[in-house]
């Protein structure tokens, strides 16, 4: 399997793979595919944290990493990470996340932000977010919500995650 970054090629399947990865989700809103399409054209887009896995040539899944504010500091929110149904349950998920990790690690970010399933997101290395002192601007139970230092040595944040206008939530 092969990460990389999504190009534009990649656009109508990475959009067909989050439909159906959501489809059958116990919490989705289902418009994970709009969300992605609204977050590419936003000021939040890093296009280096969009990423595509690739097993036999196929695009078989797809994380986004975009800028989110906490306390005037810029950091990550992951969301959404999305693996095509006959390929889930592989590791293709956390191999996606792991990646985006290290790289967001070598362009200086210090934290990443995600609203997901304690028992997956656990795995890699997500904590309630509370620990570190984010909330978030909704209601959510704090297993839930969700952060990962990305480096050691980051310092302290502290305060409430501003997402980009297109989650719809500020």
């Amino acid at each position: 399997m092969e990460i990389r970054q999504e190009n534009q090629n990649d656009h109508e399947i990475v959009y067909k793979i989050i439909q159906e990865a959501f489809a059958a989700a116990e919490q989705s809103d289902g418009n994970e595919h709009e969300l992605v399409a609204a977050l590419r054209k936003s000021n939040s887009f890093i296009s280096e944290l969009s990423l595509v896995a690739v097993e036999d040539k196929k695009v078989v899944g797809h994380i986004l990493f975009t800028k989110a504010y906490v306390g005037g500091h810029e950091e990550l929110a992951l969301a959404p990470l999305s693996v095509a149904p006959p390929y889930q349950r592989n590791g293709i998920g956390l191999a996606l996340i792991k990646k985006g990790h290290c790289i967001a690690e070598k362009m200086g970010y210090d934290y990443s932000i995600v609203l997901g399933h304690p028992k997956y997101y656990s795995k890699a290395g997500y904590v309630p977010a509370s620990i570190y002192k984010i909330k978030a601007p909704f209601d959510v139970p704090d297993e839930n919500f969700m952060a990962v230092k990305l480096r050691e040595a980051a310092e302290e944040i502290e305060g409430i995650v501003q997402y980009d206008a297109a989650f719809g939530i500020n």
